[in-house]
């Protein structure tokens, strides 16, 4: 079997670095908020090419602690208005309104899957506080034209980095593009963790330091809390392995890109909807989606040979049971994404020769 993503094989790549420095963060008896933390905080803000990293504990509280920072700055209140991508985990949009915040959905562009910057204006009213764009499937949704929507309409540009690690627009990484970033470091993403972890990068130290608080039960000052809080820490050992990570985050990047690149040169098949990439460097695969109006056949033919695929997403957000306020509305793109997104196979670990074997399966299959 192919696996769609095969963890195993993705982390017997350097076993021995994660055992080593597991082994000697488990012998320090330090274990939260330590050296190897700070470590990773500098080295990580570095890589993005921001003042300040904090780690937190996973990529839904980054964001929401992003805007729970504004909230308590007095830059946003309860029932102003944020942008997001309609076509997006629900992790983007949970954040909002959790903290009493107004998400404002905006269809993707069909040929980017990224929130179409042409439609933005249109939703922008006096409640709009902020855009949050998603780099989704590892691939860059910022544009200029955002940017000049953000500075004509006095708004902070928030960026959902947590399947883009490493991604770059005119090489500028992402995560150091808007005002504050959110990173996700689950097991699965590029640079994934073993468990949940995450971080925000920003250069603004009033968010940075909010952040830092309001992780730690709203408190700066051990048993004074200035805020409600959350307990929200980037563990050391966590910290330690993505530090390894971090170091061979480029090599793994570009083996996905050698994946990436075998796919859309061979795969033939007139039915199915390649990826399209202008920008190398503005995309690293976090996955490799593909659409077909019969996906769902595909699926089951690729899964009967050997190949595991996944669907992101079966459901959009608004179709969800949790949003049931918003199940009556209609976003045809995303829906259509949504309707016929495939994964196909993508890992650092993954050879040609397993590409191979998926992309002759594609172009054998009959409908």
């Amino acid at each position: 079997m192919i696996k769609n993503l095969d963890l195993v094989q993705v982390t017997n790549l350097r076993l021995g670095e994660y055992q080593d420095i597991a082994a000697k963060v488990i012998s320090s008896g330090w274990y939260l908020q330590g050296k190897e933390n700070a470590a990773f905080e500098e080295n990580y803000s570095r890589f993005i090419g921001t003042q300040y990293c904090v780690g937190v504990a996973n990529g839904l509280d980054a964001l929401r602690l992003i805007l729970h920072a504004y909230m308590e700055m007095g830059v946003m209140q309860k029932g102003d208005e944020i942008i997001v991508p309609a076509n997006t985990y629900i992790a983007t949009i949970l954040a909002i309104s959790d903290n009493g915040l107004t998400p404002i959905l905006v269809e993707p562009d069909l040929a980017t899957y990224q929130i179409d910057p042409e439609k933005i204006e249109a939703a922008i009213t006096a409640r709009t506080k902020g855009i949050m764009i998603v780099h989704l499937y590892g691939q860059c949704a910022y544009v200029e034209k955002i940017g000049n929507l953000c500075k004509k309409y006095h708004l902070k540009l928030m960026e959902d980095n947590a399947q883009a690690h490493g991604c770059k627009y005119r090489g500028q990484v992402t995560g150091s593009l808007g005002d504050a970033a959110a990173h996700s470091f689950y097991p699965t993403k590029n640079m994934g963790a073993f468990g949940d972890a995450g971080a925000v990068t920003t250069d603004d130290e009033d968010v940075a330091k909010l952040v830092r608080t309001l992780a730690n039960y709203g408190s700066e000052k051990k048993y004074v809390f200035d805020y409600r809080g959350y307990n929200s820490r980037l563990d050391e050992i966590h910290a330690a392995i993505l530090n390894v990570k971090l170091e061979h985050l480029s090599k793994d990047n570009a083996n996905r890109r050698k994946i990436a690149r075998y796919y859309i040169e061979c795969i033939t098949h007139p039915n199915i909807v390649l990826p399209i990439v202008q920008d190398w460097d503005a995309h690293v695969f976090h996955i490799f989606p593909i659409r077909t109006k019969k996906r769902d056949g595909l699926q089951a033919y690729l899964q009967e040979n050997g190949v595991q695929t996944v669907i992101h997403y079966p459901i959009p957000p608004h179709k969800q049971k949790c949003y049931k306020e918003w199940n009556h509305l209609s976003f045809p793109i995303t829906e259509l994404i949504h309707e016929q997104e495939l994964s196909l196979p993508m890992s650092p670990a993954m050879s040609i020769d397993e590409a191979k074997t998926v992309v002759t399966l594609i172009n054998n299959w009959k409908e």
